[in-house]
């Protein structure tokens, strides 16, 4: 990864921070896309401690499209290249909660300011060619339905069914993106990094996160999906995959239905303000 650009959100915790840390180690000059808080501080200390080229963060509010459009700006106004972008971050609310542009919480920071922040940074990638997308969902998107009527909010909110929504949407997108990207030289995949334990069950009750803590993988095994993806050179060409856990295996059936990852795509730049 030396001299690779590696832009993350998320890399303040959990696996994002592992990824930003293995990925610094290796040479790559990573740049973190989280709040700016004391939690960010102290992770860019680890992942300097073995870094060539320090790293920094870009502030950013994934629950604010108009934070996500000032990150993009920012990061424009100070790079030209951006070879990897690690669509990392996620929510898991128990209760239902909305974005400040009035989306449902899990819909709006887990797919659409990833969708938002990726279409802002694509003409930087294609233009850094060979360059990589990689967006983190779930095994549980196969359990998911996008119902484009609660993008807004859930007459009736399940935590966990709205999860499973937001990681279908994730998938969708990222095998969409992968078919719009296609001789580009900028490859899009989408992985499940495991049943982890990090700081996405941070709402639920003590006793669930101790159980938790317990039996779900550690991040830095459930980072090497990150890790793999964005770094592998065998890997360089490999576009419109997932991976569980660093195993190539399929992805729900609906990511195959082009008319719905059309409908997903169009709907996600409508609400984004990106137009069609």
């Amino acid at each position: 990864m030396e001299g690779k650009r590696v832009l993350i959100t998320g890399g303040n915790s959990g696996i994002g921070i592992v990824t930003a840390r293995e990925l610094a180690k290796q040479g790559a000059e990573v740049v973190l896309a989280c709040r700016d808080t004391a939690k960010t501080t102290a992770a860019l200390k680890v992942i300097n401690a073995g870094a060539s080229t320090p790293a920094i963060n870009l502030p950013v509010e994934l629950d604010n499209l108009g934070s996500v459009r000032n990150l993009a700006a920012n990061f424009l106004g100070r790079y030209d290249r951006l070879d990897v972008l690690i669509n990392n971050a996620g929510v898991f609310p128990p209760k239902q909660r909305f974005t400040v542009d009035g989306f449902e919480m899990q819909m709006g920071v887990n797919h659409l300011s990833h969708f938002l922040l990726t279409n802002l940074l694509l003409d930087c990638l294609k233009a850094s060619a060979p360059a990589r997308v990689v967006t983190v969902s779930s095994k549980l998107h196969k359990a998911g339905e996008i119902d484009f009527d609660v993008f807004k909010g859930y007459e009736k909110y399940n935590s966990q069914s709205a999860y499973n929504g937001s990681k279908l949407a994730n998938v969708l997108f990222g095998i969409e993106l992968a078919r719009q990207l296609a001789g580009t030289g900028v490859t899009s995949n989408v992985l499940h990094p495991g049943a982890v334990s990090t700081d996405i069950i941070r709402d639920l009750p003590w006793l669930l996160r101790k159980i938790i803590g317990m039996i779900f993988i550690s991040p830095e095994k459930g980072a090497l999906s990150n890790i793999m993806l964005a770094s592998d050179p065998v890997l360089a060409e490999t576009n419109g995959k997932y991976y569980d856990q660093c195993e190539l295996t399929d992805y729900s059936p609906q990511a195959d239905d082009g008319s719905l990852c059309k409908k997903l795509w169009d709907v996600s730049a409508e609400l984004t303000g990106l137009g069609g």
